[in-house]
């Protein structure tokens, strides 16, 4: 009698009681069964069953590989609610089992079934962010890994979410694909006048994320394939747009001197008050390239006094920076603005 007893025991202690196995591979056949007669929601439920019992197993692999082809199916039979749902699970399951080696694989993975998920189910926004977080625990980028962003700035891009696309292009290292967006964007949703301030705020950001050669990259493309400016060299139709190409020069020519660019500054200083958000982008660049100094006291001189106040945190506080554009459509940076509150909740 005692040695049955230890038996048992030790087989509680090690996990592999043989009548759990057995269950699992009855709900994997009543899961098949249910699928194949159209019942997804009882599917789904015992898709989470199976989920608390690998993951109280430790059985990340097979988890994972369970819920990928469990939301593959449902996305698939246009259950997006529950194949959304699967995707958050694995998205647990990832941050649980601390992948790193196949981090890049499964940031595929997730895009696809983002890719799958209509626009409108709220589930998908929610594994959209959940995703992003992972990504970032798995990179050196507090804001998230740049191919979890380039992987979903594609998918928003091909939905025609311009706005969407452009805040993550911003973040995914990608200045090629970044600079063919914004073409798409200046020529969809803004005002002739405007082709100048698309490309210009989105290099002055990239530029406060110390995201040098991107900026670059960028803005080569767009200047060079943007039909009403089809050039890679000034000078340009418009001062920003020399005033841009000058700074990125400094900056890569190592030519990190504050006189060079206060008086760039002060040279285009009627282009860049077209748009007020760039005081402050401007005030960060000149912290990080050019050793200027933050003073304690703020001014609020507009671009005079672009040398008196650098920011104690660049992105804080930036919500009331950038508002909608009117009904009329006559703000100055309408089109160009519209997603630098979600870039300041991304560096937050």
């Amino acid at each position: 009698m005692a040695t049955s007893t230890n038996q048992s025991s030790t087989t509680a202690g090690t996990g592999t009681v043989p009548g759990t196995a057995r269950g699992v591979a009855r709900v994997l056949a009543k899961l098949e069964t249910s699928i194949e007669s159209g019942k997804y929601y009882e599917a789904h439920q015992m898709y989470r069953t199976l989920y608390f019992r690998y993951l109280s197993q430790k059985k990340y692999e097979e988890l994972l590989n369970l819920l990928y082809k469990g939301a593959l199916t449902l996305l698939t039979h246009e259950q997006h609610t529950s194949g959304a749902d699967l995707g958050l699970l694995i998205v647990d399951t990832l941050e649980k089992s601390n992948v790193v080696d196949d981090a890049e694989k499964w940031m595929q993975k997730i895009a696809l079934l983002l890719s799958k998920i209509q626009p409108n189910v709220v589930e998908r926004e929610a594994l959209l962010v959940k995703a992003v977080k992972w990504s970032a625990s798995v990179s050196n980028s507090q804001v998230g890994h740049p191919l979890m962003h380039k992987l979903i700035a594609q998918i928003m891009w091909n939905e025609d979410n311009l706005a969407q696309a452009r805040h993550h292009f911003l973040l995914s290292k990608d200045g090629s694909g970044c600079g063919h967006m914004l073409i798409q964007l200046s020529q969809t949703k803004g005002f002739p006048s405007e082709i100048d301030l698309f490309i210009a705020q989105v290099i002055l950001q990239q530029l406060c994320l110390k995201e040098t050669s991107t900026a670059a990259e960028t803005f080569a493309t767009y200047t060079k394939y943007h039909p009403k400016i089809a050039s890679s060299e000034p000078p340009f139709i418009t001062p920003l747009l020399n005033f841009i190409f000058f700074l990125l020069q400094a900056i890569e020519t190592n030519q990190r001197k504050l006189v060079v660019f206060r008086t760039l500054c002060e040279l285009y200083k009627v282009s860049l008050e077209r748009d007020p958000s760039y005081e402050k982008y401007l005030q960060k660049i000149g912290m990080i390239f050019f050793g200027a100094s933050q003073p304690q006291r703020p001014q609020s001189e507009g671009m005079g006094g672009i040398f008196g106040d650098l920011l104690n945190q660049f992105f804080q506080g930036l919500d009331d920076e950038f508002d909608e554009e009117p009904a009329g459509g006559s703000h100055p940076r309408s089109a160009a603005s519209q997603s630098a509150q979600g870039i300041k909740e991304e560096l937050d």
